[in-house]
């Protein structure tokens, strides 16, 4: 018998529902607002630049003024001497006229005193101007953190698209004719000429589904990624026959409902799986799915009697080796358990029996005793000395938190003052030279060295802001000391409490927090109420830059080191440490990983989390994603300053290493604190 060659008609309308109509709404409801607050970030950015402009003449004008006031000073005092002289002559020659001097001298003092008051006025002028700057910089960073949240709530509502795109109902009408077999029952031919039709029914359905997607030309190349399915809701046959060449045709009627692997669809829209972490383990690097078409004969059963449900899968997952950015297989252990604690920096505390000591681990000071710090595993060389004393040596396998109890002898024949045991409870001064503080043993600075070094500073993925570029190579001549986490509350209370301090917050209008998305004043707002809960632990916040400044000085007489503010290539070196990439761990902010907006972490969009509650860079500092902006040093003949680092209320693309905001000294939110870096 001669086989006819089968075909299939189908007619199908997918079911649209006003769910896959509001999805669309909702994305293209927040690409509009996108567009509008892209217009106004560009608009205000302009403004910025026109009054950043202004201000620059301002200040051109002013030294005018104060060149010309020496000037003007100068004629006066010359004025003065010639008058002074005509009244010496005017004694000898009373006839003498003197108007000429007089007047010189008049219009001197005139043209002084106008000068004087042309400056007040600038300097007027220029403060005025500069609060201006000082909101539309706010504003600005608003609108920039409302667009970066609508992108995240974009992708967010993609995802969302998708996978209701993916899942939506339809009823496909199926002719199909096939040839029967002479050695197959009838009974047999109509089974199988129904199953195939089913098959090709599920088959169309799915084509139709990609075809229909919004975005088909993003997701159809990834098509074999998707782990599509088609669960079958009903089916019934309309009509059969058999012809009298042998053939079998019949019409089918079929009600499918697609499904997908969820955790995928992050996958074939190429963002990070984040957004699709609520579904489940997305699909990762080593499982390489392989599209299929093949189905099992005893998947699918049909009667032309009753109705017929069951799952078809049109896509199977295989396991395959992974490859690398250029096609290169990757060996993988499967063996291999890796411990996230290995990469931990360790704490380390050093006490001794002396005061005013010099602690240098690995050739570099850190200060002196007590001594809290955290150091990477594996062999250290601690080495501490003091005038008069024979230095202390030891070399310290550090695989867990140890304390070490320094015990130095006098040299003999020493010359040294006496010294204070750290028993004793009170804090004395000695001299050798001169009178010196000794140290505070209630104050604990927990910092890590960072090494010296080179790096690319700036937007090196092209991912940032205009104030990112150019990327410029720095070099860090000499290795410095940073403390390992953000200044807390705890810590500062201990600055209060020693000083009696009061922060710009406390003195005046408050602290600054968001509210719908703009900043808002609060005058009860202050680093002891940022306006949500917080422990000692907390990083202190509502502090300005000044505020912070005040503290590295209180901190600097505490234990006898310098302190400060890290400058902007300091912060930026110390937080890339030794990457290149957009955080510590890759391109891609991940699930939990920091505190900041959409960042998914328990306090995210919330408050700030207490100090390393995430795990440290390769250096060992703590937060340098997210949790709060952190002060960085005033760069010399700038009014302005840079936070860097994120915050746990800003989008997760602000917390890059290399993001800057500029603020004005006096601005303090509940999004802002620092930390500090010690002087060699």
């Amino acid at each position: 018998m001669r086989i006819t060659p089968l075909y299939l008609l189908i007619t199908a309308s997918l079911l649209a529902s006003s769910a896959f109509a509001q999805d669309t709404a909702t994305v293209t409801g927040i690409e509009s607002e996108i567009s509008v607050k892209q217009t106004e970030y560009d608009n205000s950015t302009k403004i910025l630049e026109k009054h950043l402009k202004e201000e620059s003449q301002l200040q051109n004008q002013l030294e005018l003024l104060r060149s010309r006031s020496t000037e003007l000073d100068k004629e006066k005092n010359q004025a003065l001497d010639a008058m002074n002289e005509m009244y010496r002559r005017l004694i000898d020659d009373p006839t003498l006229d003197i108007s000429t001097a007089q007047s010189r001298y008049q219009k001197a003092v005139v043209d002084h005193k106008q000068n004087k008051d042309d400056i007040s006025m600038q300097l007027a002028a220029i403060a005025s101007h500069r609060k201006d700057i000082e909101q539309i910089r706010v504003a600005k960073h608003t609108l920039l953190n409302t667009l970066e949240s609508l992108k995240e709530q974009l992708t967010t509502a993609r995802v969302e698209r998708l996978r209701n795109e993916f899942t939506r109902e339809g009823t496909l009408e199926v002719n199909h004719t096939i040839n029967c077999k002479r050695t197959e029952t009838l009974a047999a031919c109509e089974q199988r000429g129904q199953q195939m039709g089913m098959q090709k029914a599920t088959k169309r359905f799915v084509d139709q589904i990609f075809a229909n997607l919004t975005e088909e030309r993003i997701v159809e190349p990834k098509r074999n990624l998707a782990g599509a399915q088609v669960q079958i809701l009903s089916s019934h046959v309309v009509n059969s026959a058999f012809s009298g060449q042998g053939n079998y045709n019949v019409n089918l009627s079929v009600t499918m409902r697609g499904e997908v692997n969820s955790s995928r669809l992050c996958s074939l829209l190429s963002i990070d799986n984040r957004y699709c972490s609520e579904y489940g383990t997305p699909l990762t690097a080593m499982y390489q799915p392989a599209y299929s078409t093949t189905y099992s004969d005893s998947q699918l059963t049909f009667s032309n009697t009753k109705d017929n449900a069951g799952t078809v899968s049109v896509s199977q997952l295989h396991e395959q080796p992974a490859y690398d950015s250029l096609g290169q297989p990757v060996i993988q252990n499967r063996n291999v358990i890796t411990n996230q604690d290995e990469a931990e920096p360790v704490e380390l505390t050093l006490r001794s029996n002396v005061y005013d000591d010099e602690v240098f681990i690995d050739g570099v000071s850190f200060g002196s005793t007590r001594l809290v710090t955290n150091l990477p595993r594996g062999i250290h060389n601690v080495e501490i000395r003091k005038l008069g004393y024979k230095p202390f040596q030891a070399r310290v396998d550090l695989n867990k938190a140890q304390t070490i109890h320094a015990n130095l002898v006098k040299k003999s024949e020493s010359i040294a003052a006496p010294t204070y045991t750290s028993e004793q409870p009170e804090v004395t001064t000695r001299k050798i030279s001169e009178n010196v503080n000794v140290l505070n043993a209630n104050v604990e600075t927990p910092v890590v060295v960072i090494p010296a070094g080179k790096f690319k500073m700036g937007d090196i993925n092209g991912n940032g802001l205009a104030n990112e570029r150019p990327v410029v190579e720095k070099v860090i001549a000499n290795s410095f000391a940073m403390q390992s986490k953000e200044v807390t509350v705890g810590a500062y209370e201990k600055f209060i409490s020693n000083t009696g301090y009061k922060t710009q917050a406390e003195q005046s209008k408050g602290c600054a927090y968001y509210l719908n998305g703009e900043p808002v004043w609060d005058a009860d707002l202050n680093w002891r109420n940022p306006g949500y809960e917080q422990s000692n632990d907390n990083p202190a916040v509502c502090l300005t830059y000044n505020d912070a400044k005040a503290y590295a000085e209180w901190l600097s007489g505490q234990t006898g080191q310098q302190f400060r503010l890290p400058s902007e290539v300091e912060w930026e070196y110390a937080a890339r440490a030794g990457t290149e990439t957009e955080y510590p761990w890759g391109n891609e902010i991940g699930k939990n990983l920091a505190n900041c907006g959409w960042c998914g972490s328990e306090w995210s969009n919330k408050r700030a989390a207490p100090v390393g509650s995430f795990s440290p860079n390769a250096f060992g500092l703590y937060d340098t994603v997210g949790n709060v902006w952190e002060w960085t040093n005033q760069e010399l003949d700038k009014q302005d300053i840079s936070v860097r680092g994120g915050a746990w209320n800003f989008a997760p693309s602000l917390a890059r290493a290399s993001t800057r905001l500029i603020l004005a000294p006096d601005f303090r939110a509940n999004y802002i604190g620092f930390r500090l870096m010690r002087e060699r």
